[in-house]
């Protein structure tokens, strides 16, 4: 009796419901994925397969062991836009969304859920944030897709091409790197200015984070208001703000000029292009690789040393409060500043002029350790129970804990094994930092009850 009254009380944490819903959403999404009519075929599909599929739609990763074009009728297409939409903004926000719609009122709870899953400091004017992400998610879905019609449609019809061109937006914008295109990603439009940069742009804006651009956006308009010059105006952004679209732009330029040295004379790849084209796919593999998952060129004819490159930028993935994985940007650079800071004797960690907490960088370390040991653990997994090479199974993890979708063609050949340690790895990559930063940002912790003496311990 005793524990059926605890179990009355129970209340679950932002720190279980999050992930349980994700969980939920996958689950909702394999069932119908196994329904006859989702299949193209009118056939049957296999639990694993319709798993993997949904995890990988949820988790917005891209990895698929069944052509998406092919094997999905125009309902599994449908299920399989609805799940990565889901999983974009997270089940959260969908929730809330529908709670707006319906005019139902908010509880100081509901503000608190919401508050850790998109991962703020206060719910102060919370609904209006909300409000804000939706409608500027599907502003830019809807630009996207109108840009790709202007390709798609000619190519493909009206219908077909339309449809094209929603999936490939929200695909990209979700940064989940899934298209329908065919069995080539974007190969085939690796020289096509419009697909390339409508990708690159929407990759880069969903990952960059929703308070970026709003940061951005009421800087700009109060700035042009008063008649503030360009470089004022950017002064006047937020830390976090300056922090993530200088660090982003380091990551993207440099990350396009290192693929450009490794693979300048591959032909496999970018070899037998112009300068021009080599430039412009560099860009794209450099921009993609932070957890986008489309491709211009086959990821199993990169050098070892291009691999390294997409290792570092697969982990590090895209910037807090937005539709990409990993670890995120800021984290990254709070574990270098921690670094500089021990190396040079300095007590205080000092961004744009504004110093930062010692809870942040805890947090960075704890995400970052936790990060890089599920990767050592899920890699060593996937060696035992599906060989490989090496650098394609640190490949297929990394890409899936950072919810990246790239892939050195191992995902269709993985047996039973191989798909279920993908599918954690997947799930893990997109409920990770979220549990993890919401578990590492309580405000109380318990204290020692006990003051012990200081210790000496010798490090390096």
């Amino acid at each position: 009796m005793t524990e059926l009254f605890n179990l009355k009380k129970f209340k679950p944490t932002p720190v279980q419901i999050i992930p349980a819903s994700f969980f939920i959403t996958i689950l909702m999404g394999t069932i119908l994925l196994m329904l006859p009519f989702s299949s193209s075929n009118g056939n049957h599909t296999g639990f694993v397969t319709a798993l993997f599929t949904a995890t990988t739609s949820v988790c917005v990763t891209g990895l698929v062991v069944v052509d998406t074009y092919a094997h999905w009728s125009l309902f599994g297409q449908l299920i399989i836009l609805i799940l990565i939409q889901i999983g974009g903004l997270g089940m959260i926000t969908i929730a809330s969304m529908l709670m707006v719609i319906t005019h139902r009122k908010f509880t100081l709870g509901d503000r608190l859920l919401l508050q850790d899953s998109f991962n703020l400091n206060s719910n102060s004017k919370l609904l209006l944030f909300l409000i804000r992400v939706l409608k500027g998610t599907f502003i830019m879905e809807g630009i996207g897709a109108i840009f790709y019609s202007f390709v798609f449609i000619p190519e493909f019809g009206v219908r077909r091409g339309l449809w094209i061109s929603v999936f490939n937006a929200i695909s990209a914008f979700c940064n989940a790197g899934m298209d329908i295109i065919g069995s080539n990603s974007l190969i085939d439009y690796r020289s096509n200015p419009i697909v390339m940069s409508v990708t690159m742009i929407l990759i880069v804006m969903g990952g960059i984070g929703f308070v970026v651009w709003f940061d951005i956006l009421h800087t700009f308009k109060q700035g042009l208001s008063r008649r503030f010059s360009p470089f004022t105006i950017i002064t006047r952004l937020s830390e976090h703000s300056k922090l993530v679209i200088t660090f982003t732009g380091i990551l993207i330029i440099s990350g396009m000029l290192l693929f450009l040295l490794t693979e300048y004379n591959n032909p496999y790849t970018i070899g037998e292009l112009g300068f021009g084209a080599k430039l412009a796919n560099s860009l794209f593999e450099s921009i993609t690789l932070r957890t986008a998952g489309f491709a211009t060129f086959s990821q199993e004819k990169l050098t070892i040393s291009s691999c390294i490159i997409a290792y570092v930028l697969m982990f590090i993935g895209g910037s807090p409060i937005g539709t990409a994985g990993g670890i995120k940007t800021v984290t990254i650079f709070l574990l270098i500043m921690n670094v500089k800071s021990y190396v040079a004797h300095l007590e205080e960690d000092v961004v744009f002029k504004r110093r930062v907490t010692s809870e942040s960088m805890r947090k960075a370390s704890a995400v970052a350790f936790i990060g890089a040991v599920a990767i050592f653990t899920l890699s060593l997994l996937l060696s035992i129970v599906n060989p490989a090479p090496l650098e394609d199974i640190l490949f297929e993890i990394i890409s899936a804990c950072g919810t990246v979708g790239l892939t050195r063609g191992m995902t269709s050949s993985l047996n039973i094994g191989g798909r279920l340690t993908v599918i954690l790895a997947m799930y893990l990559g997109r409920i990770g930092p979220v549990s993890l930063v919401a578990l590492l940002s309580r405000k109380k912790y318990d204290k020692n009850k006990i003051n012990h003496a200081e210790g000496t311990f010798y490090v390096g």
